[in-house]
C-alpha cells in the first residue's frame, strides 16, 4: 500500500486503531523517520489519546484507558539479549492493553505469538511510503483494512 503524506499515514493508523482490542500487539518496522510514530499517533487517536511522542529514551509510555495503550520503542534494546525485553514485565499488561512496539521484531516473541507486523519503507518520492502488513497468528489471519 502506498501512503503519500504524514496525514495519510496518521489516517491509516487511525483506521487500524478502530479495529484493535485488548491483547492486540502491533510491531512496527522501518527506517528512522519513515513514519512509525505518526502511524502510532493515528492508532492512539482511535482511543482518544493525544500527544503521543516517541518513547525512544524512556523505552515505553503507558497511556491509561480502556484499554490501556502501550507504546514501546525498542530501538535502544536492539543490542540487548531478548530476555531484557521480558524483564520489563509488559506481559502483565497484555490482557488489558493494546501494544505498539517500534523496532520490536526481535522482542515480540517474548510477549506473544499473535501480532501484526507493519513494515514502513520509503517510497520513490520523498513523501511516499510503502506500507506492508504481515499477520502472525490466528488473531491476524485474514487481516483486512
Amino acid at each position: 500500500m502506498q501512503i503519500n503524506s504524514p496525514q495519510a499515514m496518521f489516517e491509516l493508523g487511525e483506521k487500524i486503531g478502530q479495529q484493535l482490542k485488548p491483547s492486540d500487539v502491533l510491531v512496527l518496522t522501518g527506517e528512522l523517520g519513515a513514519g512509525k510514530t505518526v502511524f502510532t499517533q493515528g492508532i492512539a487517536s482511535a482511543f482518544n489519546i493525544l500527544g503521543v511522542t516517541s518513547p525512544t529514551f524512556v523505552i515505553s509510555r503507558i497511556h491509561k484507558g480502556n484499554p490501556n495503550f502501550i507504546h514501546i520503542d525498542a530501538y535502544r534494546l536492539l543490542d540487548s539479549d531478548p530476555t531484557t525485553f521480558s524483564d520489563l514485565d509488559f506481559e502483565s499488561y497484555l490482557s488489558s492493553s493494546v501494544f505498539v512496539i517500534e523496532w520490536g521484531k526481535d522482542f515480540v516473541s517474548t510477549l506473544t505469538d499473535q501480532y501484526l507486523e507493519v513494515i514502513i519503507n520509503y517510497g520513490e518520492n520523498e513523501s511516499d511510503r510503502q506500507v506492508e502488513f504481515l499477520p502472525n497468528g490466528d488473531r491476524w489471519s485474514g487481516f483486512k483494512l
